[in-house]
């Protein structure tokens, strides 16, 4: 009998986990792990844990090096999103290791990691290109005044990214409190967002070491940086956990060289924007109802007949973070595509959501594709294909009299009138 009771129970366990699971109709994160090195980060950062509470989310703290730690059971992934507050966790414990935390982020799954100069070879290993072992952030020149930090580590950073999306449509007025490390972004990727850099002035060095040729210099540093995946997960990179922190949310700050003195940091908005937009709830796009017929019909054709008229339209949506909105832009474009575009024309839209075109099939026949790639700066990627044939005409729906050809018929009557006439005379004449 108690076996009987337990595997219904098993399987209502198994359900709510497929259940609550990241969905595309709901894509904001909702269950969060957070992994700690000590118990004591809970209260130190407690105002950024109740910002994410407070949206919806349900917070499990976890020890970084608990035995029992997992992100999957039964092939299903236990939570949606990963904060990694441990910098000096040498190794995670159960299951959990490097190669599980980047199948968590290649499973479409969002990351939030925070180091600083304690950061260990792991913590280092899953960011990358964080810079050198004991190496921080000084700014003789951009620092924030304090009375307690003569070697200048303490940055008021403003060099934000200039993105509504990312950041949100209200300006961050105040600086941002940060000590920590920096970390270096490759120019050429475009995954790679440097979401807050410090100044021209400042350099990444150890204070307790006679100064050599620093490492990275200048706004080459990254003091934040994002990205965004392929498969559209997001991933933020931050050299400071003092950043997400009670004392820095609440803090005053003073630039050096700068009379206005901010009653409050701006890292408190700073965390709270770039959150929303790394779990999702900004900048994510969806597309649905992708339709094509010929001009005049409304039925989806098995394939289309070469120099035929045909409308295309799709439907782009925005998640606001609570429901759906039309997502409205001017440079979505469709691409006719074989081998090559054939066809790239720029999709006009209703402001409703809704994206449509018309053109005219071009005079080739074989396997044709109807291509959207859309890439914007802080919004998911969309990649939509659909597959179609292009034949020629068929013998029977040629036209009788080509007007093109009328030369031909014309120079192939005159040559038989000119026989005619040239027989007739050579016959008969005497």
């Amino acid at each position: 009998m108690a076996k009987m009771l337990f595997l219904p129970l098993f399987i209502l366990l198994l359900c709510s986990f497929e259940c609550e699971s990241f969905s595309a109709e709901n894509p904001t994160d909702r269950r969060l792990l957070v992994l700690v090195d000590d118990l004591a980060i809970r209260s130190s950062h407690s105002l950024f844990f109740k910002f994410l509470e407070s949206r919806g989310y349900v917070v499990e703290f976890r020890l970084a090096d608990d035995p029992k730690l997992a992100l999957q059971r039964y092939g299903h992934y236990l939570y949606d999103g990963l904060v990694i507050f441990s910098p000096s966790v040498q190794r995670f414990g159960g299951s959990l290791d490097q190669a599980a935390v980047l199948d968590f982020v290649d499973a479409g799954h969002d990351l939030i990691l925070a180091a600083d100069s304690y950061a260990s070879d792991l913590i280092r290993g899953i960011a990358s290109e964080c810079g050198d072992p004991d190496a921080v952030v000084i700014d003789h020149v951009g620092y924030a005044v304090s009375e307690i930090d003569g070697e200048h580590t303490l940055i008021a950073a403003d060099d934000f990214i200039q993105s509504d999306v990312i950041l949100g449509e209200k300006k961050i007025e105040a600086p941002v409190l940060f000590r920590g490390i920096g970390h270096s972004v490759n120019p050429a990727s475009t995954l790679v967002l440097k979401v807050l850099s410090a100044s021209p002035s400042a350099y990444s060095a150890s204070p307790k070491t006679k100064l050599s040729t620093p490492s990275i210099t200048g706004s080459t540093i990254a003091l934040v940086s994002v990205v965004q995946a392929r498969n559209n997960a997001r991933m933020l990179i931050s050299g400071s956990l003092d950043l997400f922190s009670n004392r820095f949310l609440r803090s005053g700050v003073l630039k050096a060289g700068s009379l206005n003195k901010h009653e409050k940091s701006g890292n408190e908005q700073f965390v709270t924007e770039i959150s929303k937009w790394v779990f999702h709830e900004r900048g994510h796009l969806k597309a649905v109802n992708v339709t094509h017929h010929r001009v005049a019909e409304l039925a989806e054709p098995a394939m289309y007949r070469i120099n035929d008229d045909l409308e295309y339209s799709i439907e782009i949506y925005e998640w606001s973070g609570s429901s759906w909105k039309p997502y409205v832009a001017d440079d979505v474009q469709v691409q006719f595509y074989m081998m090559s575009p054939y066809v790239l024309k720029s999709l006009s839209t209703d402001l409703k959501g809704l994206y449509f075109t018309s053109f005219k099939v071009p005079d080739v026949y074989g396997v044709f594709q109807f291509k959207v790639e859309y890439q914007r700066l802080g919004f998911t990627s969309l990649s939509l294909s659909k597959q179609i044939p292009v034949r020629p005409f068929r013998h029977n729906e040629y036209e009788r009299f080509i007007p093109a050809a009328f030369p031909y018929y014309g120079a192939s009557f005159s040559t038989m009138a000119g026989f005619f006439i040239f027989t007739i005379v050579y016959l008969y004449n005497k």
